[in-house]
C-alpha cells in the first residue's frame, strides 16, 4: 500500500468518526441490538435517521429484537435459545446474536461466500424435512423468483410448531402484492418495485399470503410497544419518506408452523 493510499485510509476513517461524534451527543436515542447511544441515527437514502451508526442496523431489526426480547408472548417462547436456525442473507451484527443463543445456527446464501451453506430459499433439496426450529429471512422474499415456492420450502423444512421470521418492503397503502414477470430491466424495476433487484412489492395482505401458506401468524409494528420505547430505539421512522414506494410503516412477521 502506497502513501497515497495510507493517508486516504486514515482521511476515510476520520470522516467517518466525525460524523459519528456529530450524532453522538447528547444521547437521545439507543440502538437495542448493540446498544449505541446517541442524538440520532444516521440517514438511509428513504428515510432520515434511521440507521445505527455502529451495527448499521434498521428499524426492521429493532422491531424484531424490541419483539423477542420484551413481548410476554414471543419472549416466553424463547425462539432462538439452542434452537436449530437457518439465517438467510444473515446480518453480521444478527449472526453474532444468534451465534451466542445456539450451536446449531446456520447461515445461508445462493451467491454469498461468507455464510455456512450456499442454498438457494425456492430449491432447498439438501435441508431435509422438519430440519430447523427457526427460520429467519429479513427482507429476503422480494429478491426470490418464486416466493410460493420459497414459503412452501420454509414450511416443509421447519419442525412442528416452528417459527418462521420475515419482513418485506410493503407500499404504504398497497392492498395486495404487485408483481408482473414482463419487468426484467434493473431501472424498470427500481421504478416500479422501489430497487433494482426487486422482483415485487408487497402489500397489506401479506400476513394472508403466509397464513395461506399453514402459519398461525403474529405481526408486529410499532403498536405493540409504547411511545417513548418507540421513540428510544427508533422503532418508527421519525420522518416519513415522501418517496411513492416507500415502506413508512414496518412490520415483522412471527409465522409459527401449524400442528398436523
Amino acid at each position: 500500500m502506497d502513501r497515497k493510499q495510507v493517508l486516504e485510509r486514515i482521511t476515510n476513517k476520520l470522516k467517518k468518526e466525525i460524523q459519528i461524534l456529530k450524532h453522538k451527543y447528547p444521547h437521545r436515542v439507543q440502538c437495542n441490538v448493540c446498544h449505541w447511544n446517541g442524538r440520532t441515527l444516521f440517514d438511509d437514502s428513504w428515510h432520515p435517521q434511521t440507521i445505527c451508526p455502529r451495527c448499521r442496523s434498521r428499524v426492521r431489526h429493532r422491531l424484531l429484537f424490541a419483539a423477542v426480547q420484551t413481548l410476554p408472548n414471543l419472549k416466553t417462547q424463547r425462539l432462538f435459545k439452542d434452537k436449530k436456525i437457518l439465517h438467510f442473507a444473515p446480518e453480521s451484527f444478527f449472526s453474532r446474536f444468534l451465534t451466542n443463543q445456539t450451536k446449531h445456527y446456520v447461515s445461508a446464501d445462493p451467491f454469498r461466500s461468507d455464510v455456512s451453506a450456499q442454498v438457494d430459499m425456492c430449491h432447498m433439496k439438501d435441508v431435509e424435512n422438519g430440519s430447523f426450529d427457526v427460520v429467519i429471512a429479513c427482507d429476503v422474499l422480494e429478491h426470490v423468483p418464486d416466493d410460493t415456492q420459497a414459503l412452501q420450502e420454509i414450511h416443509r423444512v421447519l419442525a412442528e410448531h416452528g417459527w418462521v421470521i420475515l419482513t418485506v418492503p410493503q407500499q404504504d397503502g398497497l392492498e395486495t402484492k404487485y408483481e408482473n414477470p414482463t419487468i426484467t430491466t434493473p431501472e424498470e424495476r427500481k421504478r416500479v418495485f422501489g430497487q433494482e433487484d426487486h422482483l415485487r412489492i408487497y402489500g397489506n395482505d401479506f400476513n394472508l399470503f403466509l397464513e395461506k401458506h399453514g402459519f398461525t401468524v403474529t405481526v408486529i409494528n410499532e403498536k405493540s410497544f409504547d411511545s417513548e420505547m418507540v421513540q428510544k430505539h427508533v422503532l418508527f421512522p421519525p420522518v416519513l419518506s415522501e418517496h411513492p414506494l416507500a415502506t413508512n410503516y414496518r412490520s415483522v412477521y412471527f409465522g409459527q408452523k401449524k400442528g398436523t
